[in-house]
């Protein structure tokens, strides 16, 4: 039994499998570099921000990732912070040699000590100098309001080739999400002539109004012939008993 023995061994030995794991994680992060960047590598990206792998790598390399951006993205406040020390003249120039020397530069050290902290640590989990280039600088400030889930792993259907492994996609959350939109309401009016909204409401008000005064209408006349009905019942009732008087007197006496 595995007992607290964590992740997959994906059948490789330790760091054959923590090489493939780093390998697969720096994969992901240079696809979002720029077309530019790609001058002298001719392994272009299909889609920015996804790679497909089998379905159990992905799900080993996401927190791999998840835990760079993690780093990268707490780094970003120290860094605009360090922005106010910062000096703007080119380097080893008479004014920036003055930076140097001055107090600003020692403010700057100090603001700036936990990016390169932040930047060390995530180049000892990738070994990808350009990889971890691409995370502070475009990765990173895009999630600057999302404490965590940065990737997603969606499942194909399609089974790999050769050995029918499942296939998986991982990718960044906020490239390709998906946008609901609802369906517009059909029209039957004549595309010729323009539907103007006031009249429309208007028209619904008059048969709204209409249709209230024909209720009135029909309540008043079942509220006529009810009472109708009440005095020609109440006039029968009158004769039945008119007659049943005139009966009783005209009996002979016995």
């Amino acid at each position: 039994m595995r007992h607290r023995r964590k992740g997959r061994t994906l059948g490789r030995a330790p760091h054959h499998r923590k090489a493939l794991l780093r390998n697969m994680a720096s994969a992901l992060i240079l696809t979002e570099r720029d077309a530019d960047e790609f001058e002298f590598d001719s392994n272009l990206p299909k889609v920015r921000g996804r790679i497909v792998t089998t379905l159990e790598k992905a799900k080993e390399v996401r927190p791999l990732v998840e835990k760079c951006v993690t780093i990268a993205r707490r780094s970003l406040e120290a860094q605009e912070h360090a922005k106010q020390f910062a000096s703007d003249h080119e380097k080893e120039s008479s004014e920036w040699k003055e930076w140097r020397q001055g107090d600003e530069w020692k403010h700057w050290v100090e603001a700036q000590a936990p990016v390169v902290a932040a930047r060390r640590r995530v180049a000892k989990l990738l070994q990808d100098k350009v990889a971890v280039d691409v995370l502070f600088k475009e990765i990173a400030p895009r999630y600057t309001d999302r404490p965590g889930g940065y990737t997603r792993v969606v499942r194909l259907a399609k089974p790999r080739l050769g050995d029918a492994g499942t296939r998986a996609v991982l990718e960044f959350v906020g490239v390709h999400d998906r946008v609901v939109s609802k369906s517009e309401k059909p029209s039957f009016a004549d595309p010729e002539e323009p539907v103007v909204e006031e009249e429309l409401t208007s028209e619904a008000e008059q048969e709204a109004a209409d249709s209230v005064a024909a209720d009135s209408v029909e309540e008043q006349k079942a509220g006529e012939q009810e009472v109708a009905s009440d005095e020609t019942s109440v006039e029968q009732a009158k004769d039945s008993a008119g007659d049943g008087d005139g009966d009783t007197k005209d009996e002979p006496a016995s």
